[in-house]
């Protein structure tokens, strides 16, 4: 696994699971916090809309879950596609125009150092970084092979799986051996297979560390122990914070400024 190049993975969801049990026994000492990231070679990152609401893209939940009046997480399945699929492609072209204008934040710069000093970091990531009112079905994008089947926007929906290479290959990484950390950022991890990896990634070692703005709204990573972390807030100021001892002090215009080995 290429220090340069951290595996990635896109995934998206299924039903939501039941809650979990309260986050009482987890520990906020970021001193502690980094006494056990200084031991840690093998760590997960599990990250959510969360992580990119500071650069400004709205989540599918939450006072960002609306869009022109519609629910955001109705429009992205298969069944909203097959009823009216110009609907569809509209909410998509937004959110690609708004992807497009956004930055990457400090808690992405943080994540992408950790991903150089690390060579053995893993990212898992739900996210899928004025249009016409209206998109005639005539000129939506078609198959180039039939000409008549129209084309989908070539993301995970709503109640479909992954590929099943990558399934297999994110579960290769987990069984090779222990995991130290998984790092459940900006994300309630409810939905499968997202929340199936918190449990594999725990069953494996690992601790578990939540980076969420409500801690109330935990989902399936409430169930914390004693040993696991939870740390309340903006996931583009934690980051930096919680991560420094491996990645030093961020310098967004330059690079990293000091604190860790280069």
């Amino acid at each position: 696994m290429s220090s340069s190049q951290p595996k990635f993975f896109p995934i998206d969801s299924v039903p939501p699971m039941k809650q979990m049990p309260s986050v009482s026994k987890a520990s906020t000492s970021i001193e502690d916090f980094h006494k056990v990231l200084e031991k840690s070679t093998r760590i997960m990152a599990l990250c959510g809309a969360g992580l990119s609401a500071a650069s400004g893209l709205g989540t599918f939940r939450g006072a960002g879950g609306l869009w022109r009046n519609y629910q955001a997480t109705s429009l992205a399945t298969p069944q909203a596609f097959k009823k009216d699929p110009g609907l569809v492609w509209l909410f998509y072209s937004y959110r690609r125009h708004m992807a497009l204008q956004a930055k990457p934040n400090a808690g992405h710069y943080a994540l992408t150092e950790l991903s150089k000093k690390l060579p053995e970091f893993i990212t898992l990531t739900q996210n899928v970084d004025e249009t016409p009112p209206t998109i005639p079905v005539d000129d939506l994008p078609k198959c180039p092979e039939c000409k008549t089947g129209l084309l989908r926007p070539g993301v995970v929906w709503f109640g479909e799986a992954l590929p099943e290479d990558t399934i297999e290959e994110i579960d290769t990484w987990i069984a090779e051996k222990r995991v130290d950390l998984c790092l459940v950022i900006g994300t309630t991890a409810t939905v499968h297979p997202a929340a199936g990896y918190v449990e594999e990634a725990r069953q494996a070692g690992a601790r578990i560390v939540v980076i969420n703005m409500d801690s109330e709204e935990l989902g399936a990573a409430s169930g914390l122990r004693k040993g696991d972390f939870l740390f309340e807030g903006d996931a583009s100021t934690i980051l930096p914070d919680i991560l420094k001892p491996i990645i030093g002090d961020l310098d967004l215009k330059g690079g990293v400024k000091d604190g860790a080995d280069t």
